[in-house]
């Protein structure tokens, strides 16, 4: 097999799980789906994530994907500044991240997800977030996640690459439900890992070389 077809092989792959995991995702009984979701926010609150962290960029979710909205009043009363990806030009991937208040204005951009109307005031440089909260699509026992496809987020945190960095932050968190997990996937060079997933059957760390003991995020900047 060719370079070229095995790449083509592997995308192919790629595309027959994301449409099986976003299938299974959506076919949750909505009993269920809120039960899951419900534990996922508390892991959540449980980590810490909102009493040590400063800064943390969220989502506003797509149908299928975990609703964490319930859990930012837990982190604006605790005086935690969040923010959302904005999409800033869809072809070339960029994203940035601006911030999200109670009261912000939403608009749904031409992906269909929502976004504060007031462009891209506030953004901040991706180093700033002590840690970032995405959705997943799959994800496997090593970290390595399955996202819709488009790699806003791994343009986003290209630095994280640097592997000669000790701590590489900001910290990469994903939420999913446990039958979102699969037994490999495949990364490609440019791909970011995650160093935590959490699902309704608790918190998983992958990389514990760079994280801190008693803390999931570093607060200072």
């Amino acid at each position: 097999m060719t370079a070229q077809a095995g790449g083509a092989s592997t995308l192919a792959s790629l595309r027959d799980m994301r449409r099986r995991l976003r299938a299974l995702r959506c076919n949750l009984p909505p009993a269920e789906r809120s039960a899951a979701e419900r534990a996922i926010r508390a892991g959540l609150r449980r980590f810490g994530l909102w009493q040590a962290c400063r800064r943390v960029a969220v989502y506003i979710g797509m149908p299928g994907e975990v609703d964490l909205r319930p859990s930012f009043d837990d982190a604006w009363r605790n005086g935690v500044q969040l923010y959302v990806p904005r999409i800033v030009h869809r072809r070339s991937g960029a994203m940035a991240f601006v911030p999200l208040v109670p009261t912000a204005v939403m608009r749904r951009n031409s992906l269909g997800i929502a976004e504060p109307a007031g462009g891209c005031r506030g953004r901040i440089p991706t180093l700033w977030l002590d840690a970032i909260v995405v959705p997943l699509v799959g994800f496997d026992r090593s970290g390595h996640r399955l996202g819709m496809g488009a790699g806003f987020y791994d343009r986003a945190l290209r630095r994280r690459l640097d592997r000669t960095q000790s701590f590489r932050r900001p910290l990469l968190i994903g939420v999913a439900y446990s039958i979102q997990e699969v037994e490999h996937i495949e990364p490609a060079p440019w791909d970011v890992a995650l160093d935590f997933v959490v699902t309704e059957r608790g918190v998983r760390r992958f990389d514990s070389r760079q994280l801190e003991e008693t803390k999931p995020c570093s607060t200072g900047s």
